[in-house]
């Protein structure tokens, strides 16, 4: 079997599985276009590892190329299609530094917000009044870019102050309250939108200028030219520069430190948290508490309370 066919049957029998695999197919079609097309028996090792190594370090995206290969060779092994896997045997170590998750100051974020009309211009297909609604709603909401830019208008229930994300990371659909700051932004967005574009149910919250569906690989693209307008940079090179998706954990950080420093219990909250965020176990949640100095101060300051406290009775 030629190699594309072959990765539509992979594919096809992953979807049955109940996987998305987006990105693993992104990962196979790629593949398949530095291996080429004939069968996958004939692809020696040298163009195999060739792709996976790419031009630079071991990074992590070396090692979801490792995996989705892995899969698909063992895939192909079992049915007949190949005798050997012209893999290596073990990940090696990563040369690159692993991403830590930029956590935005809140004058970053104004000044991201107001650099939003200068980043939009000129060949950005993206009005500055979409973009900065996305903007506040990734932040306000707490949202992965995916689940925003998925947002239809019938999504968006403003009377009753909440968001349907459906279909999510991790297949689930949830309700997604909105505070009256953020209700307030939606409304004159969807205001503004729905004067130049179709307010049909089923069409995109986010658009472009002519009306498609907002890209994530756009949004991006935009917020990096929004990032350096801002001048919102760090050290450690291209790969550590602040990115969209930590308006998310720049969200639910900036909750927690809010909650201790109310003196809320955080242990009863990082359940609602995760709730919040649509996080399927609770250890991805309880992972902000380890992100900012501010929550790990504010740690400092209540336990020296409760020291002094105690050093009084």
């Amino acid at each position: 079997m030629m190699l594309p066919a072959l990765i539509s049957l992979y594919i096809a029998h992953k979807r049955a599985l109940g996987h998305r695999f987006q990105t693993e197919e992104a990962v196979l079609r790629s593949f398949c276009r530095a291996v080429g097309e004939g069968p996958l028996a004939s692809i020696q090792a040298e163009p195999v590892l060739s792709f996976l190594n790419g031009n630079g370090p071991v990074t992590g995206y070396w090692v979801k190329k490792y995996h989705v290969l892995s899969g698909f060779y063992r895939f192909a092994l079992a049915r007949g299609f190949v005798s050997s896997v012209p893999l290596p045997h073990s990940i090696p170590r990563l040369d690159a530094p692993a991403f830590v998750p930029y956590i935005y100051s809140h004058a970053e974020l104004k000044r991201l917000l107001d650099a939003v009309p200068a980043a939009c211009t000129g060949r950005v297909p993206i009005d500055a009044y979409v973009f900065r609604a996305l903007l506040l709603l990734l932040y306000g909401a707490g949202l992965r870019i995916s689940e925003a830019i998925s947002l239809h208008i019938v999504d968006v229930d403003l009377e009753q102050a909440h968001l349907i994300i459906r279909g999510t990371k991790f297949y689930k659909t949830r309700l997604v309250p909105l505070g009256n700051d953020l209700t307030q932004v939606m409304t004159e967005y969807v205001g503004q939108r729905n004067n130049r574009h179709s307010g049909a149910a089923d069409t995109p919250l986010f658009c472009f200028r002519d009306g498609a569906s907002l890209s994530k690989s756009a949004a991006q693209s935009t917020f990096r030219r929004l990032r350096a307008a801002a001048g919102v940079v760090r050290e450690g090179g291209q790969r550590q520069q602040p990115r969209l998706h930590d308006l998310r954990h720049s969200a639910a950080v900036h909750r927690l430190v809010a909650w201790y420093r109310s003196g809320a219990d955080l242990h009863d909250l990082l359940p609602k948290l995760a709730t919040y965020l649509g996080h399927v176990n609770l250890s991805a949640t309880q992972h902000y508490l380890t992100m900012t100095p501010d929550l790990l101060h504010e740690a400092s300051l209540r336990f020296e309370r409760y020291a002094m406290e105690k050093s009084h009775d």
